[in-house]
């Protein structure tokens, strides 16, 4: 299992630009067969707008279940957590 620390893009998540630089480099690791920790620990904001183009975009690329059963989240707190899981829904019924 490998991790994939969103610290290391900073504290505070909030523009698809950075959201669009950051899922290119998750890009590869998703390319693999391994399972992804997607690991918030030490981020205290996601954006919708970033929630929308790092994760809810990788639905472009993979069904929702196939992006469940490749990662896991970690470290997410209740404000971000809900601004992922917002992106994921809305970028979900738009796929479907």
């Amino acid at each position: 299992m490998v991790t994939f620390s969103f610290r290391e893009y900073g504290e505070n998540l909030g523009t698809r630009p950075l959201g669009k630089r950051v899922r290119e480099q998750l890009m590869p690791l998703l390319e693999q067969d391994e399972r992804i920790v997607l690991d918030f620990t030490g981020v205290n904001v996601v954006s919708n707008s970033f929630a929308d183009e790092c994760i809810a975009k990788l639905l472009l690329t993979m069904p929702l279940s196939e992006l469940k059963s490749r990662t896991t989240f970690r470290g997410l707190n209740p404000i971000a957590s809900e601004s992922v899981l917002t992106a994921l829904q809305r970028r979900h019924l738009v796929t479907a």
